[in-house]
């Protein structure tokens, strides 16, 4: 067939993801590391330790290697436990570290989206009960102020938590995550807690900063009956959706949400995100299983059957499903970003192929007009990954832990000629993946 070419509309942005504790090294004064210190949480034993040693300044050496690659935009986080070590003093160091770092940004002429929240809670947080006291969607919205006057100069487009559903399930429902819960009620509590600290701090940033677009990044996940025509595996699916999917961008939205027979009502939240930022990675087909339990909805999940699966299995890869979430998101009615999309696969071919399978997805949508702002790829250097440590890479760049050195991978290449190109070509495909050429371009 004749080459083909995928062009994105111009000023499209590219870019890869991250967050603070993930890449900064060195970062205790929070509930995950004291995660890591109980045996059996983290994967083989692993501790965060240097992390990216981002804190010790190698992300200059990382903005260049984004900045060579063609990137026009890149999503960081900044550390609550850092910036407010405790509740009556603030770390204006650290602010300064963080201002150092979007003035390079700058320089580079790279577009920042900044994170306020990503996982981690200051001890003093934690030591009050976390997200289960009232109190913290206040003092939340108060170190929002503080970093907004301290980096408005170099930032218009804010993200108050990354993911409020991962840590209020994880964390409260399957236990998981610290602090290792399991109860539905608790979990509602935490979730309802993250909307109402998102809502607070969305009337600060506007106050202090009209003109900034101020959203949040959802995790999405697919959940598809494994038999659409058994009504018990329709309404397991149901509600997982409902769980993970639908109470903040509802929220956030309409001002209130829906967890199975209770209806949730936070006024101040209605219409408070300019933009809605949606991560995905992968899809799950629900089973009805009554021996499940109810906290899981009665379900059991599993990959489809005939989808590729990433080397450690942690993710199929299932592009349509992806094309079906950014449909979904359309309903809230404001302007899209990939936020995330990626995969962990240190041999770096499954990786190719994903991207190329999902950008393909994200073309599609721009075709059809859907307001699609931005695409932010998980992650630029291997990074650890939660409770799965350092087992799971995720990295355009590898990393050596022991050494600190990277080493660029071919999805690196494959991604910055998709960048400076701002299309997805057949070419690039048949150079960097292959093995969905022809699903990508049907003879």
């Amino acid at each position: 067939m004749p080459d083909a070419q995928f062009n994105f509309p111009k000023g499209f942005l590219w870019g890869t993801a991250s967050s603070a504790y993930q890449v900064e090294g060195n970062s205790k004064n929070h509930q995950w590391y004291l995660w890591e210190q109980e045996p059996g949480r983290i994967a083989e034993g692993h501790v965060n330790g240097l992390a990216c040693d981002w804190w010790g300044g190698r992300w200059r050496e990382d903005f260049d290697r984004a900045k060579q690659g063609g990137h026009n935009a890149i999503r960081i986080s900044v550390e609550w436990s850092r910036i407010q070590p405790e509740r009556d003093r603030w770390d204006e160091d650290a602010l300064d570290h963080y201002i150092e770092m979007l003035r390079r940004l700058d320089q580079l002429g790279i577009f920042p989206l900044v994170n306020f929240h990503h996982f981690t809670d200051p001890l003093w947080v934690v030591e009050m009960g976390g997200w289960e006291n009232e109190e913290v969607p206040a003092l939340f919205a108060v170190y929002v102020q503080k970093v907004t006057e301290a980096l408005k100069s170099y930032v218009t487009t804010w993200l108050t938590s990354n993911e409020p559903n991962v840590p209020a399930i994880l964390g409260y429902l399957t236990g998981e995550f610290p602090p290792g819960v399991q109860d539905l009620n608790r979990s509602i509590t935490v979730m309802t807690s993250f909307a109402k600290a998102h809502a607070l701090a969305y009337q600060k940033i506007k106050t202090m900063q009209p003109e900034a677009r101020v959203g949040y990044a959802h995790a999405y996940r697919g959940f598809n009956p494994k038999n659409p025509h058994n009504p018990l595996h329709r309404w397991s699916a149901k509600m997982h959706h409902q769980m993970m999917n639908e109470f903040f961008p509802n929220m956030f939205t309409h001002g209130k949400a829906r967890v199975g027979t209770r209806i949730l009502q936070i006024p101040e939240a209605k219409g408070t995100q300019d933009f809605f930022g949606l991560n995905y990675y992968t899809s799950d087909e629900v089973s009805f299983k009554l021996n499940a339990g109810a906290a899981n909805f009665f379900a059991e999940t599993q990959f489809p059957e005939d989808a590729p699966l990433s080397p450690n299995g942690m993710i199929a890869s299932t592009p349509h499903d992806f094309y079906k979430a950014i449909e979904w998101s359309l309903q809230f009615g404001v302007p899209i970003i990939i936020t995330e999309n990626g995969t962990e696969d240190a041999e770096d071919t499954f990786r190719r192929e994903y991207l190329a399978a999902h950008i393909h997805q994200v073309w599609q949508a721009v075709n059809f007009n859907y307001p699609i702002k931005g695409y932010f790829v998980w992650t630029l250097v291997d990074n650890f990954e939660w409770n799965h440590g350092w087992t799971r890479r995720f990295g355009l760049w590898e990393l050596d832990t022991k050494t600190q050195a990277r080493k660029k991978r071919p999805s690196a290449d494959f991604y910055a000629e998709i960048v400076k190109k701002n299309a997805l070509t057949s070419e690039m495909v048949r150079k960097y993946a292959p093995g969905v050429f022809d699903y990508l371009f049907p003879v």
